[in-house]
Formats: C-alpha cells, sequence, structure tokens
C-alpha cells in the first residue's frame, strides 16, 4: 500500500480519528534516536578534549551571535 492510497484512507476517518493518527505519526518522529546521541556525544567528547588540550580554539558566543545577524 502507497502513501497515497494511506493518505486516501486517512482522509475517510472521523476528525479525532485523524488527530489521533497524526498525533501518533508526529510522536513517531520525535523520537530519540539512540545510535545517533552515540555519534554526538562521541564528537562533543573529541571537541572538548582538543580544546583542554589546546588544539582546538573556542569562539566566543557574542562573536557567533554578531556574524548571524
Amino acid at each position: 500500500m502507497g502513501c497515497d492510497e494511506i493518505l486516501q484512507q486517512a482522509l475517510r476517518l472521523k476528525p479525532d480519528e485523524r488527530f489521533t493518527l497524526i498525533e501518533g505519526l508526529l510522536r513517531s518522529l520525535d523520537e530519540p534516536d539512540k545510535q545517533l546521541d552515540a555519534v554526538w556525544a562521541d564528537e562533543a567528547e573529541k571537541r572538548l578534549k582538543a580544546y583542554r588540550e589546546g588544539r582546538l580554539e573556542a569562539i566566543p558566543m557574542e562573536d557567533i551571535f554578531k556574524e548571524a545577524t
């Protein structure tokens, strides 16, 4: 069953059933990805170690926000 077919079936649901379906789909997108979290934690540890060893320069937060505007 393709996405178009699923959408057509979903549109035939009662409003409260559609809401429940949408809420469930949105919740499924917001679930944490443990593998991705582990990759970012590892990267953060590497960057912190590099900073502490003087191999990575820090940029003041004020400078970052100045560049963004």
